[in-house]
């Protein structure tokens, strides 16, 4: 092949040595996929409905939730008929789509915990200034700028895929992936290399600055603050410290499927490492969320408890 529109499809070489364990795997990631959904869809509910909830801290809480629903719709779903089917292939609009949607996804989350630094920041270092500064306009502008930027960046990075020629349609991932594409390109790949490094540094550079600031002032007022002060902020802290080191291991793990040779690797080993930044941060973070916030928690019970109380009148009825 050397044209990249002669290739319809790509075939993902993991899933061959599944075997008829598959439909264990298939269960399992079944049910992790609907308590994803219903978690973070039950807290994005939970926070758009309760006015006390329209604060910085819960919309960004907000956003990170609907990021998660949305990079956990990108691969699972194919995911799973990937696993029970006998052919194990994608087509090629589906896989580049699949590249955007993860690459984006991975952007919005490093971005949106950054924001969440920030703000954290603001809410110890300049509690009496704290409203004043973070304005719903900035909240929202955020958030906006957040979501464009991943979107423009990485659709500069698929442009530049697709007009590649490709010699092959093999993958050896559970999913599509922007390295093993350019890996299968017949011809000159220094432009996307040279693009896919910077890009890669703006990636973890631009948010990883605002974090690694906000923290540092954070831990020099909590040095000279009291012993309450210094438990508020841990308090406030943990959740967020938590989930930025969920994700980081997760896309870890990712790349260093991408920069190593794995197939050597147990097919069980590599999808689990492929799935983790997809999987783990989507399904802890709104549960961590909602026990460590006293807010959230005391929103949810009252949700759920007028939810039962409606049947209970139109009964007495």
């Amino acid at each position: 092949m050397d044209n990249s529109s002669k290739i319809t499809f790509f075939i993902l070489t993991v899933y061959e040595d599944v075997g008829n364990i598959k439909y264990f795997y298939f269960s399992i990631l079944l049910v992790l996929k609907f308590s994803i959904y219903m978690t973070n869809s039950l807290l994005i509910v939970v926070i758009f409905t309760n006015q006390r909830l329209h604060e910085p801290m819960y919309v960004f809480l907000c956003n990170l939730f609907v990021n998660e629903l949305y990079g956990s719709t990108a691969l699972l779903p194919a995911l799973l008929l990937n696993l029970l089917s006998d052919t194990h292939e994608v087509s090629s609009a589906c896989c580049f789509l699949q590249i955007f949607c993860l690459y984006t996804y991975a952007s919005v989350e490093f971005c949106n915990l950054a924001a969440m630094a920030y703000d954290r920041y603001l809410s110890i270092c300049y509690p009496l200034h704290y409203r004043n500064i973070m304005t719903a306009c900035k909240v929202y502008t955020l958030i906006v700028f957040i979501w464009v930027y991943s979107f423009v960046k990485f659709s500069i990075t698929l442009s530049l895929n697709l007009q590649l020629p490709l010699c092959g349609n093999t993958i050896h991932k559970v999913g599509c992936d922007n390295f093993s594409l350019i890996r299968l390109a017949c011809t000159d790949t220094t432009l996307n290399n040279i693009y896919g490094l910077c890009s890669t540094v703006v990636t973890i550079a631009v948010p990883l600055t605002p974090i690694l600031y906000s923290y540092a002032k954070i831990i020099r007022i909590c040095y000279n603050s009291s012993k309450e002060a210094q438990r508020k902020a841990l308090n406030t802290c943990t959740p967020h410290l938590i989930s930025l080191m969920n994700f980081s291991i997760g896309s870890f793990f990712e790349v260093v499927q991408n920069r190593f040779d794995l197939t050597y690797v147990p097919s069980v080993i590599r999808i689990t490492l492929s799935v983790y930044f997809l999987l783990c941060p989507p399904l802890f973070n709104p549960i961590m969320y909602g026990i460590k916030i006293t807010k959230i928690r005391q929103a949810v019970q009252k949700w759920f408890s007028a939810k039962s109380i409606v049947p209970q009148l139109e009964y007495s009825k």
